[in-house]
């Protein structure tokens, strides 16, 4: 057997990165609830007493950008009051605009359903599954996204006293090739009041979050649990770290244990490809491994800003299939329609409250459409379909 570590990490609503993240979200969220054709890119920067927002924002309506601001600072767990906001917005670009709104396929006079809108951007955007969890995510980072929400939890319903809104948390587990077989090392590092001890923050975090996180894979004698490791840890948020959206990409997805094209997903509308081609690359990594196709799948998917069909997809098993990688890639194709009109029409993404997906990544929920598996009849039947050809 192999012996490996994998680590990956995750951060509350409070963290400064999230935070802006969070933001972006509402914004984006705001814009839809007045008009479904939106088009948002919107970017947030938060430092010591100051939020900016910036950005490009198509929408039918005005939205009250400052207001949303301050209703997530406060949902969050800051003083609205101590902040200065700046908003430096304009229309999205009219070269894109005219790229997303007729796609080149349609402007070459190919008239096909779904053909009509073209990606908001280009780039590869990635999707990952695998039978290790239940969420069909990587062990490490499903036990940090529970620590953080547990966390946040504990301090709004003052389960642990003394604790404020910046927190992350890190979790390393031993593998034997790959399956996991015990919880290495537990990092949290949790903000709190000045007169909290560290002795008593580390036995609330202890009884009141890790051991309930850890329940089904508990964590032995030999874990290295390390608890505020700096120390004191009482100026946080943006009093002590700037906080960008899309800095915590890897928490978003697969906590850097898959690929990522590189693309943030938060305070983009759904045309952008970034987000809504890794939710698509994601349906489809999580129905491949649900039919049992595979133990553990990354699916990749290409596009040219203003064209409607990728320019490629593929399929990596890394030989866990038990189908043929290129039959999986022709029947996904088949069974799933990759332009992005179809995508948001699928996945309803016109639809979604997308602040939900903002913290503990775009894939901690079955409620997201994306993390659905309504398709699986229709591709095990295609998936049969190629293998007796290839027969």
């Amino acid at each position: 057997m192999s012996k490996r570590y994998l680590t990956a990490e995750s951060v509350c609503a409070g963290h400064p990165d999230k935070l802006c993240d969070i933001i972006a979200d509402s914004i984006l969220d705001a814009c839809l609830r007045k008009d479904k054709a939106s088009r948002v890119a919107c970017e947030v920067m938060a430092t010591k007493g100051k939020i900016i927002v910036a950005g490009e924002i198509s929408c039918s309506e005005k939205i009250d950008i400052r207001y949303i601001v301050r209703n997530v600072l406060k949902q969050v767990g800051y003083n609205p009051l101590k902040f200065l906001i700046y908003v430096y917005v304009h229309n999205q670009s009219p070269d894109i605009a005219a790229g997303v709104n007729t796609a080149l396929e349609a402007r070459n006079g190919v008239n096909e359903q779904y053909g009509s809108v073209g990606a908001g951007d280009q780039g590869t955007m990635y999707g990952y599954a695998t039978i290790e969890t239940r969420e069909m995510l990587p062990l490490p980072l499903v036990l940090s996204h529970r620590i953080v929400k547990r966390l946040d939890e504990a301090r709004k319903g003052k389960l642990i006293k003394g604790i404020l809104p910046d927190g992350k948390a890190q979790v390393t587990i031993e593998y034997d090739d790959d399956t996991p077989v015990r919880v290495k090392t537990i990092v949290v590092s949790a903000q709190h009041e000045k007169n909290k001890t560290q002795e008593e923050l580390k036995q609330d975090i202890l009884n009141n979050v890790l051991w309930q996180c850890f329940e089904d894979f508990p964590f032995d004698d030999e874990t290295e649990i390390l608890i505020n490791p700096s120390g004191q840890f009482v100026l946080g948020g943006p009093a002590a770290d700037t906080g960008l959206t899309g800095r915590k990409i890897m928490v978003d997805t697969y906590g850097g244990l898959a690929s990522h094209g590189g693309g943030a997903l938060c305070g983009k509308d759904p045309t952008k490809v970034d987000r809504s081609g890794a939710y698509m690359a994601r349906y489809i990594a999580k129905h491949i491994v649900w039919c049992d196709f595979a133990k553990k799948c990354e699916v990749s998917i290409s596009y040219a800003i203003g064209k409607a069909n990728p320019v490629a997809f593929t399929i990596n098993t890394f030989g866990t299939g038990t189908v043929p990688d290129e039959i999986l890639a022709l029947a996904a194709q088949e069974v799933f329609n990759l332009r992005p009109a179809a995508i948001i029409e699928k996945l309803h993404l016109r639809n979604i409250l997308y602040s939900d997906t903002a913290v503990y990544g775009h894939f901690n929920s079955y409620l997201f459409p994306w993390e659905d598996v309504n398709r699986y009849s229709k591709l095990r039947e295609v998936v049969e379909k190629y293998a007796n050809r290839e027969d």
